[in-house]
């Protein structure tokens, strides 16, 4: 992309609605900021207002092989969908874009993020300001996430919060003193690139067993149709891939192969946090993502492994909570990302 194109919607239908998805009818009296989030198989915007609150979220396919031209056509006219259906009269205040990194939020660049293979030094933070008419601000998925939930989520009152999303990839974030850790080229808190198994499963970096390459949704469904080409018998075979979601389901109702996958992520997930509790012994560890939508039957061993595991006091010290809106902890981060901004007085347009 060799300029800003205007990416403005062409007047045809991209954008998938789901009513249960809209968090509010109609937006209130204020200053909100639109937020867009880029995942690797999900596209969602809405309006933030300053409490957290979620009004015309929209949800899209990312299909990352149309290439990102066609991505970020799809992703602005979902966020001209959002502005529209909360009744916005005026631009948005700003505009915050979470994103896997690596990225340079300063300049709005995408470098090359891992989860978007081809999309190298995309300036998707200029391409927004032109197409809604606000300034941007654009940063890690996780590490928005991670203000978000500090903001406006269980986060509220800690010092020292940690955050994982275990979604397509497993990103993290980090708030040590009460501030967000951004890292020196800001895209610090990969915590998804932990090391859990030393030369194992192939992640989406350069490198073998990391927490990603086992405990991301897209992991535990791969791990699962693994298994099952070699034959194994599960409730889990049938015409189409199983998903994480099916094998937390599965597990659930005591299916031996999903039992097994189940138990290797709880133990690969509490392994890396026990690493994490000892060295940040934070106040709070925070999970979101769609594979925290598990509940208790991620929670519940996950918390009790790591108190085991981990070195008092920090084991005793340390909560482990989900996140209260785990499908939506990207888009409330991209908005409080924004609503930092506008509370500097700063951004670029």
């Amino acid at each position: 992309m060799k300029s800003i194109p205007d990416y403005l919607p062409r007047g045809h239908a991209v954008s998938t609605i789901h009513r249960s998805e809209e968090v509010k009818p109609a937006i209130p009296v204020g200053d909100p900021v639109l937020a867009l989030d880029i995942g690797g198989t999900k596209l969602a915007t809405g309006m933030v207002t300053a409490d957290g609150a979620v009004y015309g979220l929209r949800t899209g396919p990312t299909r990352i092989e149309e290439g990102p031209d066609a991505v970020i056509r799809r992703l602005f006219a979902l966020g001209h969908g959002s502005i529209v259906s909360a009744g916005l009269p005026a631009p948005p205040a700003a505009v915050g874009i979470s994103c896997g990194g690596p990225l340079d939020a300063g300049e709005g660049l995408l470098l090359s993020p891992l989860h978007l293979p081809g999309w190298n030094r995309i300036p998707i933070g200029p391409m927004a300001a032109k197409a809604f008419g606000a300034p941007f601000a654009l940063e890690n998925d996780a590490t928005a996430a991670a203000l978000g939930e500090f903001t406006f989520g269980a986060g509220r009152g800690t010092q020292t919060m940690l955050y994982l999303t275990l979604s397509t990839g497993v990103g993290g974030g980090a708030v040590i003193g009460g501030r967000l850790h951004r890292g020196a080229a800001g895209n610090g808190g990969e915590l998804g690139h932990l090391t859990v198994r030393p030369g194992g499963r192939k992640c989406s970096c350069p490198r073998r067993g990391c927490l990603e390459a086992y405990c991301s949704g897209s992991s535990i469904a791969a791990r699962a149709a693994e298994q099952l080409a070699t034959g194994r018998v599960s409730s889990l075979s049938g015409p189409t891939a199983p998903t994480a979601r099916d094998v937390a389901a599965a597990a659930s109702e005591g299916d031996p192969l999903a039992s097994q996958l189940w138990t290797e992520t709880i133990g690969l997930l509490a392994e890396a946090l026990t690493s994490l509790v000892n060295v940040f012994e934070p106040d709070l560890v925070v999970l979101g993502g769609g594979v925290a939508n598990a509940g208790a039957m991620l929670l519940d061993p996950v918390r009790d492994l790591v108190r085991t595991q981990a070195v008092p006091p920090a084991a005793t010290a340390c909560r482990i909570e989900l996140s209260a809106r785990p499908d939506l902890c990207c888009v409330i981060g991209a908005g409080a990302i924004a609503h930092e901004l506008t509370a500097a007085g700063g951004g670029r347009g």
